[in-house]
C-alpha cells in the first residue's frame, strides 16, 4: 500500500512538473529609470513604464518549422527632462521635456531554428496629452524629490503612429548548452520614432531555447513541441548594439510642424550596451538590467545611462 502511495505521489509530481509549462498567458511590467543605478541623476530618458500581456496561440495547429507564436497587448509611457526637471530657462535645457503614452499590440514568431520575429504597432500621443507632466509631478511628490519647472516648454500635442519589427536568430551554442551568441535587429517608423540598430546577444548560465527563453518572453506555451532545456533560466546577458536614428519626435518635435518651443537635431548613430541578469521559473520572471548610451542630442547633452526592472506573471 505504501508502495502504490508513492507511486501515486511521485506520478502527481511528475505529472504537474512535465505540465509546469503549459502556463499560456503573462501579465507583468517593465520600469525604466535612471535612479536605479543610484548614481543621483534625474535626466533625459528619466522615467518609462509599460504593462504588457501576452498570450501563446495553440501550438499544435502551427505548421513545421514554426515552433511557437504569440500575441501581445502593451500600454506605455515615456518621460523625458532636459539634465534636471528643474530647468525654468529654456535657453539652458540642453533636452526638451517631453512625454510619450501609448497602447500597442505586437505578434511574435518563434521557429524552430531559433529564429524570432516579433511585428508590433503602438498608437498615442506625445505632448501634455501623454500625462507626462502629471506623472513626473505625482512621482516627485511622493518619494519627496525635489520641485519641477520647465513643462511648460514640452513638446506639443501630435498623434502618434509607431511600427517596429524586431529579429532575433541564434548565431551559436556551445555544446554545453551554457553560453550562447544571437544576432538581434530591429526597425521603427513611424511619427515618433523612426530608425533601425543591430547588435549582439551574448547569454551565459542556465539558458533556454531562444523559443522557449524569457530574454524573448516565451515562457509561455500551449501545447508545447519541444522540451525546454532548463526548468529554471538563471542567466547573464550582454548586448553591444549600435543604433541609426532617424527621427525621434520627443527631440525633434513634430515631422509636420515646428511648434514646439524647445527642439534638437539627433544624433545619426548611437552605441548603447545593456549588461543584464535574468531569474526566470515556469511562473515568474524577474530581470534587472542597465544601458549605457551615447550622446543622443546634438546639444551640450552628455551620454546617458539607466536601470530597468521587469517582472512576470505566468497563468492558465
Amino acid at each position: 500500500m505504501n508502495k502504490f502511495l508513492l507511486i501515486i505521489a511521485v506520478g502527481t509530481l511528475l505529472f504537474f512538473n512535465a505540465n509546469a509549462q503549459t502556463y499560456k498567458n503573462e501579465f507583468g511590467f517593465k520600469s525604466d529609470n535612471d535612479s536605479y543605478l543610484a548614481q543621483g541623476s534625474d535626466r533625459y530618458y528619466t522615467n518609462g513604464l509599460f504593462l504588457s500581456f501576452r498570450r501563446a496561440v495553440n501550438q499544435s495547429a502551427l505548421k513545421e518549422g514554426l515552433e511557437k507564436k504569440t500575441y501581445e497587448i502593451s500600454a506605455g509611457q515615456k518621460m523625458y527632462n532636459p539634465i534636471s526637471g528643474y530647468a525654468p530657462d529654456p535657453n539652458r535645457q540642453d533636452r526638451p521635456f517631453a512625454g510619450y503614452l501609448y497602447l500597442g499590440g505586437a505578434l511574435s514568431w518563434f521557429k524552430s531554428n531559433e529564429s524570432v520575429l516579433k511585428a508590433s504597432a503602438e498608437i498615442g500621443t506625445t505632448g501634455p496629452n501623454s500625462l507626462a507632466e502629471d506623472g513626473q509631478e505625482l512621482l516627485h511628490n511622493t518619494v519627496g524629490f525635489y520641485e519641477l519647472d520647465g513643462w511648460q516648454y514640452q513638446i506639443r500635442n501630435e498623434m502618434a503612429v509607431n511600427l517596429s519589427l524586431q529579429y532575433t536568430r541564434l548565431l551559436t551554442r556551445l555544446s554545453n548548452n551554457a553560453t550562447d551568441l544571437s544576432f538581434e535587429g530591429y526597425a521603427n517608423a513611424g511619427t515618433t520614432f523612426s530608425g533601425a540598430g543591430a547588435g549582439v546577444l551574448f547569454r551565459a548560465g542556465a539558458i533556454n531555447q531562444l523559443f522557449n527563453s524569457a530574454y524573448t518572453n516565451a515562457v509561455i506555451g500551449n501545447q508545447a513541441k519541444t522540451k525546454a532545456l532548463v526548468k529554471r533560466e538563471i542567466f547573464f546577458y550582454a548586448k553591444p548594439q549600435l543604433n541609426f536614428v532617424a527621427y525621434d519626435a520627443t527631440i525633434q518635435g513634430s515631422m509636420f510642424n515646428n511648434n514646439s518651443p524647445v527642439t534638437f537635431d539627433v544624433k545619426p548613430v548611437v552605441f548603447a550596451q545593456q549588461i543584464g541578469f535574468n531569474y526566470s521559473s515556469q511562473r515568474f520572471t524577474f530581470d534587472f538590467s542597465m544601458l549605457f548610451k551615447t550622446k543622443e542630442i546634438k546639444s551640450t547633452a552628455k551620454a546617458h545611462q539607466y536601470g530597468s526592472i521587469s517582472m512576470y506573471y505566468r497563468f492558465n
